[in-house]
């Protein structure tokens, strides 16, 4: 592969800045999706659609366009937008114990991409998005837990268990949200056309 070849690749074309944007927006809704239907907040844990906007990233846009969506969309609420969880916003959100789930919403994006540039039959979608979540539960639950030891202030009751516990009321919705994020952007592939 010539050098032209690879600066062309690595170069973001128009329509692919239209899709990040798109892709950034829809993690911005689907953060605050509470906002607009307050019956989606479970015990004061508010359920987002970050993890469903994730993965359909990842399945539509490939492994390198979604990665980058949501790391804009990252970027701009640590510039200091209101477009994390509950209007959430600006760098002091790096010490939230739930910022690693924004981080982990990048890899999980990457990690369904992947999975699908090598094979696009409709189980590798399933399996790809399952992963994508899988990877994202892990992530953040980790971090969330180092948070909360390490600088967070935690409850005298808190352990690893309660942390896996309190990820027990959305895992239900993610791992169904999952699945239909995969069948959904399988059967839209022949509609839209994923960019290169």
């Amino acid at each position: 592969m010539g050098s032209e070849a690879i600066k062309s690749k690595s170069r973001l074309k128009t329509l692919d800045m239209v899709y990040i944007s798109l892709f950034s927006a829809l993690m911005m809704i689907g953060a605050n999706i509470t906002s607009f239907i307050p019956f989606m907040v479970i015990g004061g844990v508010p359920i987002t659609l970050q993890g469903f906007f994730a993965i359909l990233a990842g399945a539509f846009l490939g492994s390198r366009l979604g990665a980058i969506s949501m790391a804009v969309y990252a970027f701009i609420g640590l510039a200091g937008a209101p477009v994390f969880a509950r209007f959430h916003g600006g760098i002091g959100q790096l010490l939230s114990p739930t910022f690693g789930f924004i981080i982990a919403f990048i890899f999980t994006a990457y990690i369904t991409g992947k999975i699908i540039e090598k094979n696009n039959k409709v189980h590798s979608y399933v399996i790809a998005a399952l992963l994508g979540m899988a990877f994202c539960y892990l992530f953040g639950t980790n971090w969330m837990y180092a948070a909360y030891k390490l600088w967070a202030a935690a409850p005298d009751v808190f352990t690893y268990k309660v942390a896996w516990m309190w990820m027990a009321v959305p895992l239900p919705k993610d791992i169904l949200l999952g699945i239909l994020a995969g069948l959904f952007a399988h059967r839209m592939q022949g509609i839209i056309k994923r960019p290169k």
